[in-house]
């Protein structure tokens, strides 16, 4: 997969931004607030239709602009593609080959993108809300039917919430409640389901490289953690198992639901557990355990992609190299050369290992401008 061309119009602090971009490695350079994550932003937004940095599109819009579009060319093995994305106080109007998609899930994982910025070492000791981030926009790249039953988990409880915070337990209609219990647990499940698969998947492949960043010395394990997980013994494709076992569950928290006023079971308090050589590296690890093992992940994410795709995503780096050891940037700019188109951000080049890379390209991004 090879991004060709990016324009970018009313979009943050770019007026209009016409840029060709390379094959291989692409690097930007320029103090900070002038447009370089911005612009790997956009490349995100293209990929999931949403930004990673805020859950508010208007912020995407430039100051006094109707709209912002993002629009790009994209070589893909299957052929080329050009996308474009809207985004005004209407909403989101996205096209592929110039032909309007009536939903966005027919438009999302057209582009496929991992990213990798400084928030993200902090997967292994952050909080369970970033874990669950993580998982939620690497499996909508490559199932978007998920980011589907996310929306709709997401909404059921909102209303389900609402009802637990306004009603006392002793007056709450139990046949409401269990209309919105099945509509939760039936969109939580599909959530739970693919969660537990695409970790499966990625624990493959993130072992196999934390023992070769640590020649050998560690053994990496990723376990998936569902919110119950101590009744969570169905299969992926166990949906009547785990439909009951969910089901069991908000029945047996009822009283302490309507305490608290909030849902207490389910996709949105899921978690994952990283182990080192049996060891939790979450409570016990040092912090370059928990930086490689955090690498380990972001590099089996590729990995993995390119698997379930058939070919890599691109690579978005957001001033990550500047927090890593020179093993660690050894190890990832070893991983992506000449197989993944990738971009990064950096304030100075000073923080590149740029004996490492080989023909990069470099822009200089100032105001919202770029050149080469």
């Amino acid at each position: 997969m090879q991004l060709n061309r990016l324009e970018l119009h009313g979009y943050r602090n770019y007026k209009q931004l016409e840029l060709e971009t390379r094959a291989g490695v692409n690097i930007l350079i320029g103090p900070n607030a002038q447009g370089k994550t911005n612009l790997l932003e956009a490349i995100h937004v293209l990929a999931l239709t949403k930004s990673h940095r805020t859950s508010k599109d208007k912020e995407l819009i430039g100051w006094n602009e109707p709209s912002a579009r993002i629009k790009a060319e994209l070589e893909r093995r299957q052929g080329n593609v050009t996308l474009e994305l809207q985004l005004s106080a209407q909403g989101k109007r996205a096209k592929v080959n110039g032909l309007e998609q009536r939903k966005l899930s027919g438009f999302v994982g057209t582009i496929n993108v991992v990213l990798f910025a400084p928030e993200d070492l902090d997967i292994v000791k952050g909080a369970p809300g970033v874990r669950r981030r993580f998982m939620d926009m690497e499996i909508g790249q490559v199932h978007p039917g998920y980011l589907y039953d996310s929306q709709q988990y997401q909404r059921i409880m909102q209303q389900r919430n609402n009802y637990l915070k306004a009603t006392d337990a002793s007056r709450a209609s139990q046949p409401m409640l269990d209309v919105w219990n099945e509509q939760l647990v039936q969109s939580g499940v599909k959530m739970m389901q693919k969660r537990k698969n695409f970790i499966s998947k990625l624990q493959v492949w993130a072992e196999q490289i934390h023992r070769g960043i640590t020649n050998g010395g560690e053994q990496l394990t990723v376990e998936y953690r569902p919110s119950f997980s101590g009744d969570y013994e169905a299969s992926p494709q166990d949906e009547s198992s785990l439909f009951q076992q969910f089901m069991l569950k908000l029945t047996q928290g009822r009283e302490q639901e309507f305490r608290r006023g909030t849902t207490l079971a389910g996709p949105h308090r899921d978690d994952l557990a990283f182990h080192i050589n049996g060891k939790d590296v979450q409570a016990f690890g040092s912090q370059g355990q928990q930086r490689t093992a955090a690498l380990s992940l972001k590099l089996a994410e590729l990995e993995l992609m390119r698997e379930e795709i058939g070919e890599y995503p691109l690579l978005l780096l957001d001033d990550v190299l500047s927090e890593l050891d020179q093993l660690r940037q050894t190890q990832l700019i070893e991983t992506f050369q000449n197989r993944v188109q990738t971009f990064i951000t950096t304030t100075g080049i000073e923080s590149v290992n740029m004996s490492r890379l080989k023909d990069a390209a470099i822009y200089h991004v100032k105001d919202g401008e770029v050149r080469m």
